[in-house]
């Protein structure tokens, strides 16, 4: 008797706790359509997906990048959908940042969501490193998110609305071999991700955390190889192309769309990416064991040393192949590269 009635109790409280969980998710819920979205990377690559979707649903953009003519040819595409502003700015410096966030409200009186998705790419072996590809990496993926956060929260708190998106990586989750500056920016970017989110719903804001896994966004050939570049590039662009481990650029901006959509606070895209973070946590001893063993398998430090060559500048024999044509095409698609004319 004592049993059935702990059981109808317990079954009571989930009831509850789910209803209360679905009501809190719909209050949450939001429609871009007339939002002004900034988003940080937004020339190219997976934030130029994630700007398409955006103008299907009639979010107004501003997109923030260095180069010029990248944030042209964005604009030229996006501009016959919605309304497209282009910015350009060193997002590592606090100072082109705020003048920027300052721009886009003269321009579009608000700010609703912001997206910090410029990113970089640096693979080699730790001995191929330097201090300042750390650097580079926490200046790009902590302190450029961390400005362009400050930048706009008052203009959200002080209209108690506003979402903002920071771009991890299941590489801030989980650090793989030769991608150590990589990972090391993306968990401080998930750290304060997770730790913000804590801070501003009060105020009705709500921070997503999002860690993809490999994407094909075409990024493969504006990254950065150390050491035995050839060699890097290859198993690189090779895996990131793999359709059972890796998602297309399209799926992965729908996917992160729907969970900001949502208000969630995690978004990990792809199934491996989502087994990896589990069993990470779970089994943190085995995890670190076998990417030791991958680690022996990986290229060594020699080659182009410490100098970075680009992805585009890496290709041999190996690379590109057919494995990796879904990428190399979405080179030409995202931006990253420009087609022959």
């Amino acid at each position: 008797m004592l049993n059935k009635r702990v059981f109808s109790a317990a079954s009571g409280v989930y009831s509850a706790v789910s209803l209360a969980r679905m009501a809190v998710k719909l209050l949450r819920r939001i429609s871009f359509k007339e939002k002004v979205v900034v988003i940080t990377g937004g020339s190219r690559g997976l934030g130029l997906a994630l700007a398409r979707q955006l103008a299907t649903e009639g979010a107004q953009l501003a997109l923030v990048a260095r180069d010029e003519d990248e944030l042209i040819e964005a604009r030229a595409e996006l501009c016959e959908i919605t309304k497209v502003e282009y910015f350009v700015c060193d997002v590592t410096s606090e100072t082109e940042v705020n003048a920027t966030v300052k721009n886009i409200v003269a321009k579009f009186n608000t700010v609703d969501i912001l997206i910090n998705d410029a990113g970089i790419i640096q693979t080699g072996p730790l001995e191929s490193m330097t201090v300042e590809d750390f650097e580079r990496a926490m200046n790009t993926h902590f302190y450029a998110p961390l400005y362009a956060s400050l930048a706009v929260l008052p203009i959200m708190k002080a209209k108690r609305f506003g979402r903002i998106v920071n771009i991890s990586s299941i590489g801030g989750l989980v650090s793989v071999p030769h991608l150590l500056p990589y990972s090391t920016s993306k968990f401080a970017l998930a750290g304060f991700s997770q730790g913000l989110r804590n801070e501003v719903m009060k105020d009705g804001i709500c921070v997503t955390t999002v860690c993809p896994g490999m994407m094909r966004t075409g990024s493969h050939v504006n990254a950065e190889f150390k050491g035995k570049n050839k060699l890097e590039y290859a198993w690189f662009s090779t895996m990131n192309a793999l359709p059972l481990i890796s998602t297309a650029a399209e799926c992965a901006a729908k996917d992160i769309l729907n969970g900001v959509r949502e208000g969630q606070a995690e978004v990990i895209l792809t199934l491996p990416a989502q087994l990896a973070s589990r069993l990470s946590a779970l089994f943190p001893e085995e995890t670190a064991d076998v990417l030791s063993l991958v680690n022996v398998f990986l290229p060594g430090p020699n080659g182009s040393g410490k100098r970075a060559k680009k992805g585009k500048d890496s290709q041999s024999d190996l690379s590109p192949n057919v494995f990796t044509k879904p990428s190399d095409e979405a080179s030409y698609k995202n931006n990253e590269l420009v087609a022959d004319t």
